[in-house]
């Protein structure tokens, strides 16, 4: 029986985190005295590591500056957190989680821009612990789309490349499975045009979706 791994990307994918995405960017500007940038340019950079996403939207500031930004947006994120609710899973993620989940030949993992102290307090909120054997954060590898993180998400599930998929919601994931040699579902509910996840295998609109279109992937039943 061949092991499959299915990686999810979290913002936009997993969790509609929009909004604390915005108000900590807003909050990083705000540190330089310089306008927010608007909702369609943070969204646009959502899946980059942070300091790579500030870059991007903050061209030619120098390296301190840049990292007063992070430091910025990191403090006015985890302050949003603190006591709140968590970002919410999109309609139908937990059951299709939970399906995957339960299949002794799927094994599930996470790439993601967040950091891991992001991602772990997510997953924790959101009772997401046992659902993964792997998960790889933007603070530790190379930022989307290069495909270290998927590429040690395999090392880490012992699988290799044509029996994994990563599921995203941006043209950055799909570059990075491209890279890695691994199939990609590109989601239309999260924060790039479904025209711009043209490297796509495939697209899928709702996440229930996503147990059929693994069957077709693999000729195998889900």
């Amino acid at each position: 029986m061949t092991r499959k791994l299915v990686v999810f990307d979290v913002d936009g994918t997993l969790v509609d985190s929009q909004a604390d995405i915005i108000h900590a960017m807003t909050a990083a500007f705000a540190a330089i005295g310089a306008p927010a940038p608007s909702r369609g340019q943070v969204l646009s950079i959502v899946g980059l590591s942070l300091p790579q996403a500030i870059a991007r939207l903050s061209p030619g500031q120098s390296e301190a500056v840049l990292a007063q930004m992070v430091d910025a947006y990191k403090e006015a994120y985890f302050d949003r957190m603190e006591g709140g609710a968590p970002e919410p899973l999109f309609d139908g993620a937990r059951e299709v989680l939970t399906l995957l989940n339960s299949r002794e030949d799927f094994v599930l993992g996470v790439a993601t821009g967040k950091s891991r102290r992001g991602l772990d307090r997510l997953i924790e909120a959101h009772g997401l612990v046992d659902m993964f054997v792997t998960l790889q954060t933007g603070d530790v590898h190379a930022s989307k789309p290069h495909p270290e993180m998927l590429q040690a998400a395999l090392a880490e599930a012992d699988v290799e490349p044509d029996a994994a998929v990563m599921i995203g919601d941006t043209s950055y994931d799909m570059g990075m499975a491209r890279a890695a040699g691994v199939a990609a579902f590109g989601v239309t509910w999260g924060y790039h045009r479904a025209e711009e996840l043209g490297e796509a295998t495939r697209l899928v609109s709702h996440f229930h979706e996503v147990p059929p279109a693994l069957a077709q992937l693999w000729r195998y039943p889900v």
